[in-house]
């Protein structure tokens, strides 16, 4: 372990240091100058600071309240001293001294309380590294627990995509584009990440619709459209039941994002700030790429008219805030068009 002496009498640093000889697997640097050995310690590794407290250009007080490390990463103090004032010692506490040996040194006494901080100091030492270790265990676990969780997700959407009309590059879309908007929001990156992946799931209900209405080339009777609008509590019912919180997380958003900003959608006709916010967030992504995307009952809109059936419809299907926080990142927007396209579609202008 490396302990730091300093002291400005020379004699003093040979002696402490041929003391901690004495003690295995322990070295020694020493400095007669406060001011360099400041400098070292904030900038180098040690186990062990023992400083004297009268110096003259600046004594052991001033020295460890300098210190850069935080006090509860800062190795031990031993502060040594001739003077009995009290205060001296107060006020060495509360500068981050840990313990005080005084003037003239006993070698007993000196190794004695030496050995024991850099004991302390192992074993503190131990605590992180364990700590640390502790961490990355959790941290792959976790990791290992998202990508099951991810892998279960498209697997499931890849299930759907057998039945339904969209295509997966659709999924990438919408998927791309919640996260544009969550990231403009202000949502962590974290959040962002959750949605990117949950958002594929948004239809997952639709394996529950009967082929003659998913698949139906013209627009549905009202009957039909009964049927269809099942799938997000049927979506929610197939998610919900999952402790996984991506699975949660998706199970909101294929309940949530049907709704309508004025309260008209459904399945539960919820409006405005009642409507959690990925549900509005994962609406505006959507309609926007269905509306630009072929459909068997429909062709493919212009980006620009999608862009601008957004904006008429604010305050009424969808989130203002969430159009604006698409629109602003419309470059953004243009790239994830152009990098997930549709088969068959390379010829295709963005509009």
């Amino acid at each position: 372990m490396k302990v730091v002496i300093v002291d400005d009498i020379h004699i003093n640093l040979v002696l402490m240091s041929r003391l901690m000889d004495k003690l295995p697997d322990v070295g020694t640097i020493t400095f007669q100058s406060a001011q360099e050995a400041l400098l070292w310690c904030n900038n180098n590794p040690y186990d062990l600071l023992i400083v004297d407290y009268m110096m003259p250009d600046m004594n052991g007080l001033e020295l460890i309240a300098r210190l850069t490390a935080a006090p509860e990463e800062r190795p031990p103090v031993l502060m040594v001293t001739a003077s009995m004032d009290v205060e001296v010692r107060h006020r060495a506490l509360e500068n981050g001294a840990s313990d005080f040996l005084i003037k003239p040194i006993d070698k007993v006494e000196f190794l004695a309380r030496t050995r024991n901080m850099l004991a302390l100091r192992s074993a503190t030492l131990s605590l992180q590294h364990r700590a640390s270790w502790l961490a990355s265990e959790v941290s792959k676990a976790t990791a290992e627990l998202r990508a099951r969780e991810q892998e279960t997700i498209m697997l499931l959407c890849r299930a759907s995509e057998y039945r339904d009309p969209e295509t997966g590059a659709h999924i990438l879309r919408m998927a791309h584009y919640s996260r544009l908007i969550a990231a403009e929001l202000g949502l962590s990156a974290a959040d962002q990440e959750d949605i990117l992946n949950a958002a594929p799931m948004h239809d997952i209900g639709k394996v529950g619709t009967p082929d003659h209405i998913l698949l139906k080339p013209g627009r549905l009777t009202e009957d039909e459209m009964v049927i269809m609008r099942q799938h997000a509590a049927i979506g929610h019912s197939i998610l919900k039941g999952s402790q996984a919180p991506m699975l949660q997380l998706a199970a909101e958003i294929a309940f949530s994002h049907h709704e309508r900003f004025d309260g008209s959608g459904y399945p539960n006709g919820l409006a405005g700030a009642g409507i959690p916010l990925v549900g509005r967030i994962v609406a505006v992504a959507d309609v926007f790429d269905a509306l630009t995307s072929v459909r068997p009952y429909k062709r493919a809109w212009t980006m620009e008219a999608a862009r601008q059936y957004l904006l008429d419809n604010c305050d009424s299907h969808f989130d203002p805030e969430c159009v604006a926080a698409l629109l602003r990142c419309w470059p953004q927007v243009q790239d994830i068009r152009a990098r997930f396209r549709d088969e068959g579609s390379a010829g295709q202008a963005p509009g």
